[in-house]
């Protein structure tokens, strides 16, 4: 039986991830897995690659073939170059985490209620306008 790392789809259309799966290499790409150790994100800014290196190193010590993108998954990480014995590729790039968005405390806001609307409601205009005119019209 011949193994195989390859990649296992997920996601919507247009939306795709991927799993980093070993699996037999009859099945289908999508079908049932040996064991899942990592993930690909393509579509994140950066990419979001995570691998076991570890279960990695086992698997290719055991005799599986990587399929050509995981190859070159396995290069950007290091974990090939770690398996065949050459020098360490330059670091990744990792997102930023996002800033945390202020709070209305931190910002300076008043948590004093008023009680009341600061706007009167359109209805009582309308009303207010209706009463003028009656009033206007039966003084002339």
């Amino acid at each position: 039986m011949a193994v195989k790392i390859k990649l296992k789809r997920l996601g919507k259309i247009r939306s795709p991830h991927y799993r980093i799966v070993v699996a037999d290499s009859r099945t289908r790409r999508d079908g049932r897995a040996i064991e899942e150790i990592g993930k690909y994100h393509p579509t994140y800014h950066p990419s979001i690659i995570e691998v076991d290196a570890d279960r990695v190193a086992y698997w290719l010590g055991v005799g599986a073939q990587p399929t050509e993108p995981v190859l070159a998954i396995l290069k950007k990480t290091g974990d090939w170059q770690k398996f065949k014995g050459e020098p360490a590729p330059a670091p990744l790039l990792v997102a930023e985490p996002k800033a945390a968005r202020p709070t209305f405390e931190a910002l300076g806001g008043d948590d004093e209620g008023k009680g009341e609307a600061i706007t009167q409601k359109k209805k009582a205009e309308k009303k207010d306008e209706a009463a003028a005119e009656s009033s206007e019209s039966t003084e002339a």
